[in-house]
């Protein structure tokens, strides 16, 4: 990495055109919170930006090229038509694209600063399947108010995914706007006490105001979806912390995951025992292969696949479900989402550590004898229209702006739900 950042310093002093930059992310104007107003159409909030946004975290799917190809489309559009605003991309696929855009890029090195986008990035897109979400996800593992996220599905399955990439000018437009009022001229000011009118003189039209069309207007923000995070967090037998991720510093507080706690006896032949514990109280004595908690959006992943049940995003719950239980009677629970629950590695477990994986990537750090799993819900909701927490996930705009039109489609479309065996 630092071979890779070198050779980023020595581009920017050469004789090459600026345009072909990769510039340091922390350079960039600090991220704008944007408010999530509950709607009279429905069950999703409505995005409202308290300014243009300025700053676009691209995340693609990695190894696909046509997918990079989308990208360097989507960036260019970007750039041509809301000039205000600047291109975050990954280091890995910064260095691998930059040379393709006409403009410089904006990144940084997550493995010597983890939290580097926290307070830069306004609006995440991603380019891809699930996968490509959850990885978006964990970008914000440790921020408690993670940007809203427009998805494009050009991945495997894309049951997260709302939008075909086809619609991404109007979807991002959709976005974009979102809060500005008809006729709006506000630009993106760096120092308060600038008027927009002396900006616009300066710098020609910015922000909302650069954008033809009509405006969206205040009341018709784009539609979102707060998908829940659960809370998770290794522990040592002596209640010390242990969850591996880089630069974590708050002990005791856990990561934030978008899908799945999975722990699981990998490639040891024993049965994994452990003592579950729901509310504090002890539950039972699981063995079995493994052990899923899973939010209601992953309830559609692993959980699935292990027999659990399907479970509606915006139903307030959290998901335990054993894998391949050796007791017929240890069957998948759906608890509410307040419910804390503790796995706890049992003196009687015959193998080695489990292995424990977040979001389907596995930690490196196993659970010993002792060891706990704790998980705990993630509090999104601070007051009227005042939101934090979850993960906001952009919707498309559909029929009375409900989140069941997508959800059931997701059924229908991609998990093929109730077909007939052999039909197509």
């Amino acid at each position: 990495m630092q071979r890779a950042l070198h050779s980023i310093r020595v581009r920017a002093f050469s004789t090459s055109a600026r345009r072909h930059e990769i510039k340091d992310v922390a350079s960039l104007a600090p991220r704008l919170i944007p408010k999530y107003q509950e709607s009279h159409e429905g069950e999703l909030l409505s995005l409202q930006w308290p300014a243009p946004l300025r700053n676009v975290l691209i995340v693609r799917k990695d190894c696909a090229p046509t997918v990079t190809d989308s990208l360097v489309e989507f960036a260019h559009h970007i750039s041509s038509t809301y000039p205000s605003i600047s291109v975050v991309l990954e280091s890995k696929t910064a260095n691998e694209v930059h040379s393709s855009l006409p403009f410089p890029v904006y990144s940084a090195s997550l493995e010597d600063r983890p939290t580097a986008f926290h307070d830069k990035v306004d609006l995440t897109v991603t380019l891809g399947g699930d996968g490509t979400i959850l990885h978006a996800s964990s970008l914000f593992a440790t921020c408690s108010n993670v940007p809203p996220v427009l998805s494009f599905s050009m991945g495997t399955l894309g049951f997260l995914s709302e939008w075909n990439f086809p619609e991404f000018k109007r979807a991002f437009r959709e976005v974009y706007m979102s809060g500005a009022d008809v006729g709006d001229r506000t630009p993106v000011l760096d120092r308060p006490e600038q008027t927009a009118a002396q900006e616009e003189l300066r710098m020609g039209p910015t922000g909302w105001s650069s954008v033809r069309g009509k405006s969206m207007g205040s009341t018709r923000g784009a539609r979102i979806l707060m998908r829940n995070r659960l809370k998770v967090g290794l522990f040592t037998a002596d209640g010390e912390e242990t969850t591996p991720v880089r630069g974590k510093t708050d002990h005791g507080q856990g990561v934030y995951v978008m899908n799945e706690l999975l722990i699981h006896r990998g490639k040891e032949p024993h049965l994994a025992v452990v003592d579950v514990y729901v509310g504090g109280r002890y539950l039972t004595e699981a063995v079995a292969d493994g052990i899923i908690i899973s939010t209601p959006t992953g309830s559609t992943a692993y959980s699935l696949s292990s027999g659990g049940s399907i479970v509606h995003p915006l139903v307030p719950s959290i998901l335990l479900t054993p894998i391949c239980a050796r007791s017929l009677s240890f069957r998948p629970l759906v608890l509410p989402s307040s419910t804390p629950i503790t796995l706890r590695l049992s003196e009687k477990n015959r193998g080695r550590e489990l292995e424990v994986s977040l979001d389907g990537v596995n930690l490196g750090q196993g659970m010993a004898v002792g060891m706990e799993a704790r998980v705990w819900n993630e509090e999104m909701r601070h007051g009227k229209n005042e939101w934090q927490g979850g993960v906001p996930s952009v919707m498309r705009r559909s029929m009375g702006g409900e989140a069941h039109e997508g959800w059931v489609g997701g059924l229908n479309g991609l998990l093929k739900f109730n077909h007939a065996f052999g039909e197509e």
